[in-house]
């Protein structure tokens, strides 16, 4: 069984970074439940295909230098986590955010994302 702060990480490097479409695949494969609900600004998608389709619009929609890092600690209990993150270019970030997630069996049941402009913070 994968430890809450191992699916955190996984989530934004092995996933939401990723722009390996077939390791991407495998990933979401290992760290997410079948039935996984991806909530976001703009809605929630419901299961694993519906969430590789969230991540891969995302970074086929931004620059090539840009990348998700984490900024600031892990957050966990027993079945739940949250980690904040940065996204942009190396240093520079464009937007930050927070995913909050449920884990169920040893794997990701779901992911609340939240975000700010570094703009507006």
């Amino acid at each position: 069984m994968a430890s809450v702060t191992a699916l955190l990480s996984a989530n934004l490097h092995q996933v939401f970074n990723n722009r390996d479409a077939e390791a991407r695949g495998d990933a979401i494969d290992r760290v997410y439940t079948d039935d996984v609900a991806f909530t976001d600004p703009e809605g929630t998608s419901v299961g694993r295909a519906a969430l590789g389709r969230k991540a891969a619009a995302l970074l086929e929609r931004s620059p090539a230098d840009f990348e998700f890092v984490e900024d600031g600690i892990p957050y966990t209990g027993e079945d739940a986590g949250a980690l904040a993150w940065a996204f942009g270019p190396a240093g520079a970030p464009v937007v930050r955010g927070i995913d909050i997630i449920t884990v169920r069996d040893g794997r990701i049941s779901s992911v609340r994302t939240l975000v700010v402009p570094v703009s507006a913070g």
